[in-house]
């Protein structure tokens, strides 16, 4: 074979390889970092209701911060293994109080500073008038539901560490599906292309080679000469 063809070859398998490990390579990280779930009850109403299907990044709760919306998993205080979704309000030294104003007005603070919570439902974040004062140990997250008034959150359990989870609990946090979504198809459909491209230039190196064969010229039979 010829430079060209044989450039064309290598090129093929090169090309070829790289998508092909690009795509498994996408396939492995999407399955072994995501997970998905549908919701199935009010409590993080409105900003998840039932019957959404949400998108979880595989960390852990040292990995968490204030506002993220995480999956965790309490059996003892539910009474089930399956996993339940709140939102960290408090980390570990924070101090967490409930709460300064009334009605729409009312505002939870941290560290001494009030909560800025949009996500709320009806802009109510107390919801049942419960009042609380919690320092979050270390090693742990005061987690609350968005519909404050439908949510059995770390204010219903104060004997057990002042309702506090403890951070080896959280099994992900909750995250865009469109940004993950488009980012693994972006993935996928790069490294299909590549094969594609790759099995282009295998076609291009073989009749390349097949050319090159027929142009070889072929040597006459010797005359007898009697």
């Amino acid at each position: 074979m010829s430079g060209k063809g044989r450039g064309l070859g290598v090129a093929a398998v090169v090309v070829g390889l790289l998508g092909v490990v690009l795509t498994v390579g996408a396939l492995a990280y999407v399955r072994n970092s995501y997970g998905s779930s549908t919701i199935s009850s009010q409590s993080m109403a409105p900003t998840y209701k039932p019957g959404d299907r949400i998108i979880y990044e595989q960390v852990g709760g040292g990995e968490v911060h204030r506002g993220d919306v995480v999956l965790f998993s309490a059996p003892d205080r539910y009474g089930f293994s399956a996993s339940v979704m709140q939102r960290v309000v408090g980390v570990g030294g924070d101090r967490v109080v409930c709460c300064t104003g009334s009605g729409t007005a009312a505002r939870i603070t941290v560290n001494g500073k009030p909560l800025a919570e949009p996500y709320v439902k009806q802009g109510d974040v107390d919801g049942v008038h419960k009042t609380y004062d919690v320092t979050v140990p270390k090693g742990r997250l005061f987690l609350l539901g968005d519909n404050r008034a439908n949510s059995m959150d770390s204010r219903f359990f104060a004997s057990d560490h002042d309702g506090t989870v403890a951070d080896s609990a959280v099994r992900g946090r909750v995250t865009d599906a469109r940004t993950v979504a488009s980012g693994f198809g972006a993935a996928v459909i790069g490294g299909v292309v590549l094969v594609l491209v790759g099995i282009g230039l295998g076609i291009a190196a073989f009749v390349v080679r097949r050319r090159q064969q027929r142009a070889v010229p072929v040597a006459p039979w010797p005359v007898q000469q009697g």
